[in-house]
């Protein structure tokens, strides 16, 4: 069971990473695409990965959750990946509360660009343009994100639905050096 667990894990996560890369080279961030997910691959967040591997159709950090009440891979991994908007949260001292913080384009792009090769992976021929969207809409109001990184996610993620994927990577292009 482990060794079909393992390769297939592998196989997952890579075809995953492979198609982030491909993703980042047509948004004009080849280098996040390079550096994308590589904490995956460490002994942290690979082997809870294979125990809990779904088959290629569901994240094992789902599983993982269920048996333990929480992912020790997820926590691992968000801590050292700043293209998830869970990243961004530090300790405000005027109100003495965590807060979300203001993710830079980059990284909002990159985090695109994963949204939209988590679903081809996991959804393989089901997958649909609008299905990056849908499946961030149905969590929205749960989610810890500042407002802004929120909107901008949400415009490119509507974009891709509307128009496509070459049209979202053009527009993506025109505006990555800017700040949103």
């Amino acid at each position: 069971m482990y060794i079909k667990n393992l390769f297939g894990h592998f196989f997952t996560i890579t075809n995953h990473r492979n198609k982030v890369f491909w993703h980042c080279i047509r948004a004009g961030i080849p280098v996040r695409g390079l550096m994308h997910d590589i904490s995956k691959y460490s002994f942290a967040e690979f082997w809870i990965g294979v125990k809990y591997y779904q088959g290629g159709n569901r994240s094992p950090n789902e599983e993982e959750r269920s048996h333990h009440g929480c992912s020790m891979a997820w926590m691992h991994h968000k801590g050292r990946n700043r293209h998830h908007f869970e990243y961004w949260t530090d300790y405000w001292p005027p109100t003495k509360t965590i807060e979300a913080v203001k993710m830079p384009t980059k990284f909002v792009i990159e985090m695109f660009c994963d949204r939209i090769a988590a679903c081809k992976v996991y959804m393989k021929k089901s997958y649909t343009q609008d299905a990056p969207l849908n499946y961030y809409l149905r969590a929205k109001g749960r989610l810890f994100i500042h407002k802004e990184t929120d909107l901008f996610l949400e415009k490119l993620l509507t974009l891709l639905a509307e128009k496509g994927e070459k049209e979202t990577f053009k527009y993506i292009r025109t505006i990555r050096k800017k700040d949103y």
